[in-house]
């Protein structure tokens, strides 16, 4: 039987190294014009604004450039300087370098330029990059739009997919519409194939898609994590979108206590019905789920510009890691994120936290 079992496992991440070749296939063959469009994302900086919530008729949708005028608010309370926001979680995370405890054991190299290694339940940060560096997430905000929608759609709901859903270029899972889907469905497309005409699909559920885009970023700022400015919900470049590795590891802090969002996240395969007669077997890209012990969720990401970006969660011995990457390069990422947990797993207890992850402000 465990032949079997180590057999079986072997198969699975065989076909999830291959899906994931695909994904970069096809974030590859995206317009140029989204490349361009994000080369403004690693310059820009947020400035705080106030801005209402906005409503919408149910199942609607607008245009692209609509939705983003709709979607690009943020939200009080905001720290008011880049320096107050650096310093979220700690003075020490400030540094735009490498930050670790001077007597602890040495980090191992990564090719990332931005990077967080925390305990998800007492939220000590045990090492870090550039934690507070503003990056192009990719499909790393997807988490970010998952745990948004979760609490606010009944996953045996059906949503119609919209001609702006189905127009997402690359579309991924295929979309068709005017077809009805189950909102079970579309997250476990969202999760397992990054699915960006999902991602479309489910914010457009809350009744329009800057309305739902409101509501993503409103979580952000709930989580307190203020170097989020989120323009599309699947995370395809978009100018002025960025997160650091802090606020992601924020993020997914929060998908961690969300059984929801880790039965779909954790989800090895499954098939998407785009219709009756048309099934699409779904693999999970995540690869730590069946190559390394104690991996338990994640989410991989890359464009052009962000590169490849990354969030990584495993347990052991009852102590819970997360791994955030940003702009690294493209295909190491899983790897990068196996060796900075295996240091994070010898280091927790043993070394002094750099910072803290900060709670959610009350009332969500």
């Amino acid at each position: 039987m465990q032949s079997s079992m180590r057999q079986t496992v072997a198969t699975v991440a065989a076909a999830l190294t291959g899906f994931a070749a695909v994904g970069y296939a096809m974030a590859a063959s995206a317009p140029a014009s989204f490349a361009r469009r994000a080369s403004a994302a690693t310059r820009a900086t947020s400035t705080p604004q106030r801005c209402c919530l906005s409503g919408g008729r149910a199942g609607g949708g607008v245009g692209h450039r609509g939705a983003q005028r709709g979607a690009a608010a943020e939200y009080s309370p905001v720290p008011r300087s880049r320096l107050a926001r650096r310093q979220v979680g700690g003075r020490l995370l400030a540094s735009s370098g490498v930050i670790v405890a001077a007597h602890g054991r040495p980090l191992p190299g990564v090719p990332a330029s931005a990077y967080v290694v925390a305990n998800a339940r007492t939220g000590q940060v045990l090492a870090a990059k550039d934690p507070h560096g503003l990056y192009p997430p990719a499909s790393t905000l997807k988490v970010l739009t998952a745990i948004t929608m979760l609490p606010r759609l009944k996953p045996q709901a059906s949503v119609v997919a919209t001609r702006l859903a189905a127009s997402v270029v690359p579309n991924v899972v295929g979309l068709i519409p005017g077809h009805r889907y189950k909102v079970s469905d579309l997250f476990r497309a969202l999760l397992l194939i990054s699915a960006n005409d999902a991602a479309v699909a489910l914010v457009q559920a809350s009744g329009s898609y800057a309305r739902g885009m409101t509501l993503v970023n409103a979580e952000a700022r709930r989580l307190r994590a203020y170097d989020v400015h989120a323009v599309q919900p699947n995370g395809l470049d978009a100018p002025g979108q960025v997160v650091s590795a802090y606020d992601l590891a924020l993020i997914a802090r929060k998908a961690l206590s969300m059984p929801a969002f880790m039965g779909y996240d954790s989800t090895v395969s499954a098939t998407f019905p785009v219709t009756a007669q048309k099934p699409l077997p779904m693999v999970n890209q995540n690869a730590l789920l069946t190559q390394y012990p104690g991996g338990i969720g994640g989410k991989i990401g890359w464009t052009p510009p962000a590169g490849a970006t990354y969030i990584g969660m495993a347990r052991r011995h009852g102590v819970t890691l997360i791994v955030t990457i940003l702009h690294a390069t493209p295909l190491t990422e899983i790897t990068s994120a196996e060796r900075l947990l295996n240091w994070g797993f010898a280091a927790n207890g043993h070394v002094d936290a750099v910072g803290r992850l900060v709670p959610p402000l009350p009332g969500g």
